[in-house]
């Protein structure tokens, strides 16, 4: 019987989805097998990324396509950064005619709210189409128009009968529908099933082609990278869907395998797609640091029949990069690192830094679940005890943490340890490298230049305060975790 998901990881009936938690990681592993960790809500919160930012940011550079956003203008304030991210992107692709992302905003007032605003998604379609002529045109749904119970599916079924040559794809991905910000990029995916694959026949398999999901956050050094590497044992990449297309999309189906290079990117559209069409995936981890891409690499090379190939690969490349390694080592060896990004990210990121002989004190990290326990198990083997935040972008908590904690580098997104002073190395950065051999030296020469010269850091600590009191800093920094 295939199995049937809906979006909504909280409601995945094979793992618990852990949103709101924080203490000893040694609590969490014991804990969380015998689901002694509770779904526990937290009484104030502090910012909140929602599931329309992930399916907006994960689909807004595709090439042949449109955006229409249904919602208040202010829903649309992801885009400016998601159209940042777009830019730069061409200019590291070598284009220079830089192109804005085409996207338009249904603007929902007060008198739509009241009265409904399917006219005006109605006429942001029919625009979208005389100004771009797209093969695709994505709707995103909000908060707003979840509430009011717009026909969104039924309106795009009839305005795509009037549009020749084009697709309207409705994306259910209103905020209110789950706190897990990962079920954005399935509501994408379970769109781009419903409403492009559904109508593809499987088609002939290409060998040696795999389809590499990767969110925007990797950089394109690090597409290059991973296709460096793949392409070494033979592997032909459909890099899916940053600066995708619709023909890209249309092959999906034909692949000889999936993988994606974040743990909870994809993770269940590859599910769908070895249901739908027997297409076998790797579903590891990152592929940051030399253990972590050594385990990604072999995984993907099992379900394409290169395992071969892959270990000659990784020796050749161990050798070249490990005496770089072993020159950071000596500078990095015994500091203490604090960590925070996405679920992936984060577990992976705290792997790689036993490359350099650092310790891991602490962790901040959106969700836990299945996919987590096991990732939590093996940091605790290699670092001990360390305090796990499970936060979906809780900054008080986590300035909290940092002023307890003291760690010689904090790495992830550096806005609030910056303002403390703390040499900061940035992994969701999608200007520079984090991922694979060769750019495992390049972070860690970043997190060594960091701490060696934490100067910019310090000067900011000096003139820009948080607004947190003192009174704060002493107290429990999960107090509001009930």
């Amino acid at each position: 019987m295939a199995r049937t998901y809906n979006g909504i990881r909280e409601l995945r009936a094979d793992t618990v989805t852990i949103n709101d938690w924080g203490g000893s990681s040694m609590a969490a592993a014991e804990q969380y097998p015998k689901k002694c960790m509770g779904r526990t809500d937290r009484t104030f919160s502090q910012g909140l990324q929602c599931q329309q930012i992930n399916s907006v940011m994960a689909l807004l550079s595709m090439e042949d396509a449109a955006f229409v956003v249904h919602s208040p203008l202010g829903c649309a304030g992801c885009c400016s950064m998601a159209n940042d991210w777009f830019r730069v992107g061409q200019i590291h692709r070598g284009s220079f005619a830089l192109k804005n992302a085409r996207v338009l905003v249904s603007n929902l007032d007060e008198r739509d709210i009241v009265h409904g605003g399917e006219a005006k998604l109605r006429e942001a379609l029919h625009l979208a189409w005389e100004r771009y002529t797209p093969k695709l045109i994505f709707v995103f749904t909000s908060c707003a128009s979840g509430i009011i119970a717009d026909d969104v599916d039924a309106i795009s079924t009839e305005v795509n009968d009037e549009l020749p040559y084009t697709k309207i794809i409705p994306i259910h991905c209103e905020g209110f529908k789950s706190k897990v910000c990962a079920s954005g990029y399935d509501a994408a995916f379970l769109a781009i099933t419903k409403y492009v694959l559904a109508d593809e026949p499987r088609g002939e398999t290409i060998p040696g082609l795999l389809n590499l999901f990767a969110p925007p956050t990797v950089s394109y050094m690090d597409q290059l990278e991973i296709e460096r590497i793949l392409g070494a044992i033979g592997i032909e990449t459909n890099y899916i869907p940053f600066y995708s297309s619709l023909e890209k999309i249309q092959k999906l189906s034909r692949a000889q395998g999936s993988t994606a290079i974040c743990k909870v990117f994809a993770d269940e559209f590859m599910k769908e797609l070895e249901d739908r069409y027997g297409i076998p995936y790797s579903h590891t981890i990152m592929p940051i640091g030399t253990r972590n891409t050594d385990r990604w690499l072999r995984g993907v090379a099992q379900i394409m029949d290169k395992e071969a190939e892959a270990e000659v690969y990784i020796a050749r490349e161990r050798e070249t990069c490990l005496p770089l390694v072993e020159d950071l080592r000596a500078k990095l060896t015994g500091k203490r690192v604090f960590i925070c990004g996405g679920t992936g990210r984060s577990f992976a990121a705290a792997a790689l830094i036993d490359d350099f002989g650092m310790k891991l004190v602490g962790m901040e990290t959106p969700t836990y679940d299945d996919e987590a326990q096991p990732d939590v198990e093996k940091l605790n083997r290699i670092h001990g005890d360390f305090v796990l935040d499970v936060a979906n972008m809780m900054p008080f908590e986590q300035v909290n943490l940092l002023k307890k904690l003291k760690p010689d580098v904090f790495i992830g997104v550096p806005v609030w340890a910056a303002r403390l002073g703390l040499p900061t190395t940035h992994v969701l950065d999608i200007k520079r490298p984090t991922m694979g051999y060769r750019n495992l030296v390049y972070l860690g020469s970043k997190i060594a230049a960091q701490i060696e010269n934490p100067g910019y850091n310090v000067k900011i600590a000096a003139h820009a305060h948080l607004p947190y009191k003192e009174s704060w800093y002493e107290s429990d920094a999960f107090k509001f975790i009930q």
